[in-house]
C-alpha cells in the first residue's frame, strides 16, 4: 500500500497526481493511472529516436515529467510513466514545501 499523499511538479508546484492513481508497474519508475486534473498536464506526441511515444509536460511550466502508455490498469488503461526526480511528494496531512505553498497562494487547490 501506499502513503496517503500528493505529488506536486518539483518546477512549479502544481499538484500532479494522487497516490489514490498510483501503482506497481513493475517500471521502476512511479506510475499512475491518472493525473489529479486532467489540465495539470500536457500531452505531446514525441517521435524521437524513431520511437512513437507520448510525452507529459507539466502544463504550468512546460517541463518534462515523462511519458504515457497505453497499457495500465483500469478504470483509464493508460500508464503515466514518470521521472521520479520531476516530483515532490507531500504526505497527507503535511506542510508542503515553499514551491507548493506558492502555488497553492496563486492559484489554489
Amino acid at each position: 500500500m501506499y502513503e496517503e499523499g500528493t505529488y506536486y511538479s518539483a518546477a512549479t508546484g502544481q499538484p500532479l497526481f494522487s497516490s489514490e492513481s498510483k501503482f506497481n508497474s513493475g517500471s521502476g519508475w512511479p506510475s499512475f493511472y491518472e493525473p489529479i486534473d486532467p489540465d495539470a498536464v500536457v500531452l505531446i506526441q514525441d517521435n524521437k529516436f524513431s520511437l512513437r511515444r507520448v510525452e507529459v509536460v507539466d502544463s504550468a511550466s512546460g517541463s518534462h515529467l515523462g511519458h504515457v502508455f497505453p497499457d495500465g490498469p483500469d478504470p483509464t488503461g493508460l500508464r503515466y510513466c514518470i521521472n521520479s526526480a520531476s516530483l515532490i511528494f507531500v504526505p497527507k496531512g503535511e506542510q508542503p514545501p515553499r514551491i507548493v505553498q506558492d502555488y497553492l497562494e496563486t492559484y489554489g487547490e
